[in-house]
């Protein structure tokens, strides 16, 4: 008997946690952009040390490849690198859509940027999840950035 609730509650729980992590306003679990009104510089930059981003021509390759195990390591479990939404939002298109300062401010102030950011706040609502800091060092951030870079298709 206890084994038959158990499970029950088990099987409960998991179909819970999938359809409440896989809930998306699109019918394909593509996360839309989120364009809210942008006021000042730095909403465009978001919220820490990161002012001024020189982007490199070409990329870095050891720093990509240095990203991408970092994308392995710690964020996987959350983000597709397509526009899919699994936790977090799908991560393909990001550096279209943010500026290289607001995605290193981000992933290196991850809680002062959810607590005062506007586009932040607004992923955070979509996504229905905080997603946890993962102290990344700026190295890392830079690494994961050229990542990014590299899989939105820039070179």
């Amino acid at each position: 008997m206890k084994r038959k609730i158990f499970l029950a509650t088990t099987i409960f729980s998991g179909i819970f946690f999938i359809t409440r992590c896989n809930t998306s306003p699109n019918s394909d679990n593509e996360v839309r952009e989120i364009n809210p009104v942008r006021d000042t510089l730095s909403a465009d930059k978001g919220m820490g040390r990161f002012k001024e981003v020189p982007l490199t021509h070409p990329l870095n390759d050891t720093d990509v490849i240095e990203g991408q195990a970092i994308y392995k390591a710690k964020c996987f479990s959350c983000h597709k690198l397509t526009t899919e939404k699994l936790i977090g939002p799908g991560l393909h298109g990001v550096t279209d859509r943010r500026t290289p300062e607001w995605i290193m401010n981000f992933m290196t102030n991850t809680s002062v940027m959810i607590d005062s950011d506007a586009i932040a706040q607004q992923l955070m609502v979509t996504c229905n999840a905080r997603m946890p800091n993962q102290n990344l060092t700026d190295d890392d951030a830079r690494d994961m950035l050229e990542f990014l870079r590299k899989n939105d298709g820039k070179n």
